[in-house]
């Protein structure tokens, strides 16, 4: 981990996480963006409380059970992502839809691959609410297809014309690079900007990134740049939005 200062703008690097569970058919590996950041006291940055990178085998069950006061968004890239829940919803999540859970007071789901199904590996993504005991709600939204090189907004606050929304100051984009490309990340005044790269590597700031190594840009936006085909996925963050963290997981 280390940080680099370029003009007024400051870029903090982190190798994969090391933070991990292993349940045999479903395995999950931790990152805390806040980590990213050496003088920064919380594992989360701001209502960005944790990106989870999971492995869930074909035929894997995670059986019923509760999430509270925090809003969980899946990004299936590739593959597919089985739900069900005790609202009756019987939700198939994969490139073409994202799955935002608004567990609120609480909600209670499953997870499920089938034997034919391909393995799967996706981002499980947790934005602490702004208040506790919400109302709990779920979205299942088609997202567009991706164009390379341009960014895809997935989610953002509520209002705004992202697909779907969580209740925080957080806006999330994906992007398909391919090598050589570059695009500037997108950007809000005054927030700042965690990013992801889930597959290939890219260059940010004279910086290498490589799968699953992440970045923080903290006061101002910058270039991203392929160095081989890359998926990256970035969040715009307003680092002073009032959180809550009694989450069940993304405290």
């Amino acid at each position: 981990m280390h940080g680099i200062v370029t003009q007024s703008k400051s870029l903090y690097k982190a190798p994969r996480t090391t933070v991990s569970q292993d349940q045999g058919k479903f395995r999950i590996h931790f990152n805390f963006p806040g980590r990213n950041h050496p003088d920064h006291d919380d594992h989360g940055y701001g209502p960005l409380a944790t990106v989870v990178e999971s492995f869930m085998d074909p035929d894997t069950l995670i059986g019923m059970h509760p999430h509270r006061n925090e809003e969980i968004i899946s990004w299936v890239p590739d593959g597919v992502m089985r739900h069900d829940d005790r609202q009756g919803n019987e939700l198939v999540t994969d490139p073409d839809h994202l799955l935002v859970m608004n567990a609120g007071r609480e909600f209670w789901h499953e997870e499920r691959t089938l034997a034919e199904d391909p393995p799967l590996r996706m981002l499980q993504i947790f934005v602490r609410p702004h208040s506790l005991g919400l109302e709990p709600t779920i979205q299942h939204e088609p997202i567009p297809t991706p164009v390379d090189g341009e960014w895809r907004h997935l989610f953002g606050p509520e209002g705004t014309t992202a697909p779907a929304y969580v209740r925080n100051q957080v806006h999330c984009h994906d992007v398909r690079l391919p090598e050589g490309a570059s695009v500037e990340f997108p950007t809000v005044e005054g927030w700042d900007t965690y990013f992801y790269v889930f597959d290939g590597a890219v260059a940010v700031a004279g910086t290498d990134f490589d799968r699953a190594e992440s970045g923080l840009l903290v006061s101002g936006g910058e270039t991203i740049t392929a160095t081989s085909d890359a998926v990256v996925v970035a969040f715009s963050i307003d680092p002073t939005a009032p959180v809550t963290r009694q989450g069940t997981i993304g405290r």
